[in-house]
């Protein structure tokens, strides 16, 4: 009774259908954030980002929703695959094209496939996953990589038979917290003597920090930002993923979800920092500047951000990927998830013997970052 529909675009699907699926819980799947993407040309074929989003329906009523791209490279995905790319040559496999579900240059776990509440999950899952598997052959697909999804998800994607990929980022959970110093009196002596340090050095430089939704914010203060945010790939010789066009996009469409925060000395705008909410969580997701001053990253990026969950009863704080600088910062280590599945048998065997080997060194890691936390004992 299910027909599955392959979409070439997210605006052939209906904006009020798709986001009835998605929900509220993570802004990253809404229609308005992947509209933004392809509208404003940073996801497209042209780009290496096809889309082939595909709709579940029944009775013509839609009751799933997976976004698919057929990739052409393996920039912008957070999960490094490129040795397994270069490794598949060497088998004979050509490893571009690839599916690829995820969110495009949004290294956040959340829901992969949105469900209506009575449907299986399982079974939709079953049904999308045999639905690649046979597009695999005529778009010339070597393999499915479903990147940070839900842990509910994962072990779907496991039963089915998808080798699994473990990684680390740092986020910050909120224990009940009624203020920064709240939070602050849970770290040793040194730790917190050292973000006490930090924020008093900010305001030593004569800098000043204020924060904007995203539907307050003028045109001029989006050229801005994205001055900043551009500087930060320029610098490591670097095109920037996303243009201008985007941020105007989703400012307009769902300017209450996110938060921008400048920093600002003598009248001038000196960083800024542009996180996206949801009903518990703070991502941060983009930050630049065009001069250096002593711990303005961590002011802007993280200590606005808590000060902004705190005040706000968010409950987790989602600081993207890497940055282990973090860590003293109140940031625990946390397990991230992919999945993938790959057409040639042979070389499956080979990257599932690399990924035994690699967990194992992820778990080390992991727990040796733990012992680095700044909290008391």
């Amino acid at each position: 009774m299910f027909e599955i529909k392959q979409l070439s675009a997210i605006g052939e699907a209906d904006c009020v259908a798709w986001n009835k699926l998605a929900g509220n819980s993570y802004p990253f799947l809404r229609h308005e954030f992947l509209s933004a993407l392809e509208e404003s040309g940073c996801v497209s074929e042209k780009t290496g980002w096809q889309p082939k989003h595909l709709l579940v329906t029944e009775s013509n009523q839609a009751v799933a929703a997976m976004p698919l791209y057929l990739k052409t490279h393996s920039r912008g995905e957070y999960v490094f695959d490129q040795q397994w790319a270069y490794a598949g040559g060497q088998y004979g496999v050509s490893y571009y094209p690839k599916w690829l579900t995820a969110i495009p240059f949004t290294p956040c776990q959340g829901v992969r496939t949105a469900l209506a509440g009575h449907t299986n999950r399982r079974h939709i899952a079953r049904l999308l996953f045999d639905f690649i598997k046979s597009q695999s052959e005529p778009s010339g697909a070597s393999s499915w990589h479903c990147l940070f999804p839900v842990s509910e998800e994962l072990e779907t994607l496991r039963e089915q038979g998808l080798l699994v990929r473990e990684g680390i980022q740092f986020q910050w959970f909120n224990k009940g917290y009624t203020s920064f110093g709240d939070f602050l009196d849970t770290f040793n002596h040194s730790k917190r003597k050292m973000l006490k340090r930090e924020r008093r050095k900010i305001i030593e430089q004569g800098v000043e920090l204020f924060q904007l939704s995203g539907h307050e914010v003028s045109d001029l203060q989006w050229r801005v930002f994205y001055d900043f945010y551009q500087t930060t790939y320029l610098k490591h010789g670097m095109p920037p993923y996303l243009n201008l066009d985007f941020f105007i996009r989703c400012a307009r469409t769902m300017g209450d979800r996110m938060l921008l925060v400048f920093a600002v000395k003598s009248n001038n705008y000196v960083a800024a920092a542009l996180s996206f909410t949801s009903d518990d969580t703070l991502y941060g997701r983009y930050w630049g500047c065009l001069a250096e001053y002593d711990s303005l990253h961590f002011e802007t990026c993280y200590y606005q951000g808590l000060d902004y969950c705190i005040a706000n009863g968010l409950q987790r704080f989602d600081s993207g990927a890497q940055g282990e600088h973090k860590i003293a910062r109140g940031f625990e280590p946390v397990t991230t998830y992919s999945a993938h599945w790959f057409k040639d048998k042979r070389f499956a065997e080979a990257v599932a013997q690399f990924l035994a080997r690699e967990t194992s060194a992820v778990r080390f890691y992991k727990d040796d970052a733990a012992t680095y936390l700044p909290f008391k004992k």
